[in-house]
């Protein structure tokens, strides 16, 4: 998938987070998701993946879908395993990190709202999205979404919002901060690390209400 959309395609992007199963990354793609996130060596995640598992996921799935595998401070050998195109880096990586992985894969940098930390990797030119946490990630946490809509115009790079999104409130988050797309994953549970398909369902027709 090209990123971000062109003017005459632009819709907000939906990228489900921490599938598990085939048949889970089925039902989100079939409900409009653009992307899904495929969470691997993370052990104290309940949504953790092997690099194996994840590429059965990936295996099926129709070409327009991005997938992305996301990591947490990854070691070589997991990033060197995934085969895909996009990563997630959503730990405490630093610069020298993020260029070494910028060199094989497009790059998501994942992190918790902070101003200073927006503007930092705004300027780390290996980063090619940012996604904008209110959490260190699937633990529901939100954050204000005018503070981040308020520093959008120093913002160069395409934002994916996430942190505490649900059904309820996507819509809202949407409409104030005009992001490239958004992300969900314990938002759309019905409990830790298990995907609920009405709730996925819901979730991608409430971003369809933003965008209308």
């Amino acid at each position: 998938m090209t990123f971000p959309p062109t003017p005459e395609t632009r819709r907000t992007l939906i990228k489900i987070c921490g599938i598990r199963t085939p048949e889970m990354a089925k039902i989100a793609v079939t409900a409009g998701a653009d992307a899904i996130g495929l969470v691997i060596g993370v052990p104290q995640s309940p949504r953790n993946l092997t690099l194996s598992q994840a590429a059965t996921i990936a295996g099926p799935l129709p070409r327009r879908v991005m997938v992305v595998a996301v990591f947490q401070d990854p070691s070589a050998t997991l990033i060197e395993g995934w085969k895909g195109a996009w990563v997630q880096l959503h730990g405490n990586e630093d610069e020298e990190l993020i260029g070494r992985v910028g060199r094989m894969k497009h790059v998501i940098k994942g992190f918790r709202f902070d101003r200073e930390q927006v503007l930092r990797f705004n300027d780390c030119q290996d980063v090619d999205i940012l996604l904008i946490d209110g959490s260190a990630g699937g633990r529901a946490g939100g954050f204000d979404h005018q503070t981040l809509a308020d520093l959008m115009p120093q913002i160069s790079k395409p934002v994916i919002v996430a942190g505490g999104l649900t059904p309820q409130n996507v819509t809202d988050a949407i409409r104030v901060v005009h992001p490239l797309g958004v992300d969900v994953s314990s938002g759309v549970e019905s409990s830790p690390g298990v995907k609920d398909a009405g709730l996925v369902r819901r979730f991608c027709e409430a971003v369809a209400v933003a965008d209308r």
